[in-house]
């Protein structure tokens, strides 16, 4: 893929290789974060990606998605189309409702930023794999919700809040957000591969859905340290970059140290003086101006501060800063970073197959009913000697296919259409097959284990992160007799 920004080394940029090299190995260790991307003045000084996710593919960006909703209103009040004082019905006049409280008439866009609508609950909810509404008309279904406190008086994080936002905007310009953002943002920055959900009238949904690659995410986040500017072109006004990366409200209570340092216009604010865009499982814009440093990250995990962590534990002391001399240098891996080459997600540990797989090979198990429809499930091999199991989904099969000690690239559609994917398996013993399926460019996997025991079989398959319940499928079966 092609490079937006300059490469460098961290010790010509003032930092120690040996933090730089600390901070790779930290997450290493999380096991499930997918990349890195460090940037000190501007110029990349590390990058690394966990196979089999790569650089040039758009990975799910969820609630950092937020961060450029937030960014193209900056720009839209730049150029006068809306302030941050407009009340949100009179952008929106054929979604209001017939009799909108006092709370309701009272809000505005400012509140829409800040996420202090008022609201006690979110005002969208998990279906599905993203967070959406169910039909049409969404800003109508979220302004028909109760309004229980005065806005600008109550933080909740509300992802609804932000939809509005892009409502707002489609409705002014006429245009999908990211058709607006494409020209005024997005192109001088060298972005291109992004993509955004919609509704299903079209509109972007704002809070969520925007894919970009990671070092995409870089120059946005650089952009934002830089105070809006770009190869010396003022894209987004100063004063609003100031304002949206500043704590206009405080947030929290939260477990997590993070998540209590207040929040701006769509930017979280963090400890020792930082910001960042923040998506969910671990997707991060992580700016600090303190220290000229900005750095990108995805990943599928649960626990988001352990992410933040690594960067303070690594990062924070005085002696990452200190440098080394030219012959102390860590040494390259490759011409542009320190970190090493071939970083991989795990793959299950096992054998390649088991003493007892020939007997199981084209066997049928019915399974007991459950809420997924799968009714059967087929072990076997394919073609390339890939372990397959067929899953039978409303009378259909479905394969995954598993490579062994490696990740294999292919596509499945046990989640619907058809996703890239990357898999591997092992058996664990002579009766257990354990498998991994890793959905690219998105946090997702799916964690298969098959359980084989005389003419029944136990399968369990979980998910390592989720809006809701992990679980996706436990059930038993037992041989199809003919």
């Amino acid at each position: 893929m092609s490079r937006i920004l300059p490469r460098s080394t961290p010790q010509a940029e003032g930092v120690d290789p040996a933090a730089v090299r600390g901070l790779v190995d930290h997450l290493d260790r999380l096991e499930d974060v997918h990349s890195l991307l460090v940037l000190r003045h501007g110029r990349v000084i590390a990058e690394s990606w966990w196979h089999p996710h790569t650089a040039d593919r758009p990975h799910t960006m969820f609630s950092v998605s937020k961060s450029f909703t937030a960014t193209a209103v900056g720009m839209a009040v730049h150029e006068g189309l809306l302030t941050v004082d407009d009340h949100v019905l009179d952008l929106l006049p054929d979604d209001a409702p017939a009799d909108p409280g006092e709370f309701l008439r009272a809000m505005r866009v400012r509140d829409l930023l800040t996420m202090t609508t008022g609201h006690s609950a979110s005002t969208m909810e998990g279906i599905g794999r993203t967070i959406s509404l169910p039909g049409s008309r969404w800003a109508r279904a979220i302004l028909a919700q109760p309004v229980e406190h005065e806005p600008g008086t109550h933080f909740l994080y509300n992802t609804g809040a932000t939809y509005l936002l892009s409502a707002i905007l489609h409705r002014l310009t006429g245009e999908r957000l990211l058709d607006y953002l494409t020209p005024r943002l997005l192109v001088p920055l060298g972005i291109t591969h992004a993509a955004w959900e919609q509704d299903p009238d079209g509109i972007d949904t704002g809070g969520f859905g925007l894919s970009i690659t990671t070092e995409e995410m870089a120059a946005f986040g650089q952009l934002c340290l830089q105070g809006g500017v770009w190869e010396g072109q003022q894209l987004v006004p100063a004063e609003w970059v100031a304002a949206a990366t500043s704590k206009q409200v405080p947030s929290g209570p939260h477990e997590w140290p993070e998540w209590n340092q207040g929040y701006g216009y769509q930017f979280w604010q963090c400890r020792h003086g930082a910001y960042r865009a923040d998506g969910a499982f671990g997707q991060y814009i992580l700016v600090w101006p303190d220290k000229d440093l900005v750095i990108t990250m995805t990943s599928g995990l649960s626990d988001l501060q352990s992410v933040l962590d690594a960067v303070w534990d690594t990062l924070l002391p005085d002696d990452a800063w200190a440098g080394r001399s030219a012959a102390e240098e860590v040494p390259l891996a490759g011409p542009d970073t320190v970190v090493p080459s071939g970083l991989a997600l795990a793959t299950p540990d096992g054998a390649p197959s088991s003493p007892i797989e020939q007997s199981l090979r084209g066997v049928t198990y019915e399974l007991e009913p459950n809420p997924r429809d799968v009714s059967a499930l087929r072990l076997g091999r394919d073609a390339y000697g890939r372990t397959e199991v067929a899953f039978t989904i409303g009378g259909l099969d479905h394969f995954a296919r598993f490579g062994h000690g490696e990740w294999s690239p292919g596509t499945c559609s046990l989640r619907g259409a058809p996703a890239d994917v990357a898999t591997a398996a092992a058996w664990t013993d002579e009766s257990t097959l354990r498998g991994r399926i890793m959905f690219l460019g998105t946090p997702f996997e799916w964690r298969l284990e098959l359980r084989f025991s005389r003419e029944e079989v136990a399968v369990t398959i979980d998910r390592n992160v989720a809006f809701g319940e992990r679980g996706l499928l436990d059930v038993r079966g037992r041989v199809r007799r003919t």
